[in-house]
Order: structure tokens, then C-alpha cells, then sequence
């Protein structure tokens, strides 16, 4: 259940910074890895989330 509440968050906001503490991730690469998705997606949504 952790992980499909966390997969539907990112899902809806794209956000993994929001997501990352509500799994106890300390690095947003064990996020991704923990969340199933693609890392050049991730990075590229951070990056915007960054400007």
C-alpha cells in the first residue's frame, strides 16, 4: 500500500521532493529506483521544478 499511495501522489503532482520523506528516502535516486520510473524523467521534471 507505501508504495502505490506514493506512485499515485508522484503521478499527480510530478513532484519527487513531496514524495521522497513520505517514503524515507534519503536520495531522490533510491526514489526513483523505489518508484519504478525512468530516470531521465525524473531528472528532467526536477530540473523544471528547479527554475
Amino acid at each position: 500500500m507505501r508504495r502505490t499511495k506514493a506512485s499515485l501522489i508522484y503521478r499527480r503532482t510530478k513532484n519527487l521532493r513531496a514524495v521522497q520523506p513520505l517514503l524515507g528516502r534519503t536520495t531522490l535516486e533510491s526514489t526513483v529506483r523505489y518508484l519504478s520510473i525512468e530516470m531521465d524523467e525524473a531528472l528532467e521534471i526536477a530540473e523544471q521544478m528547479d527554475i
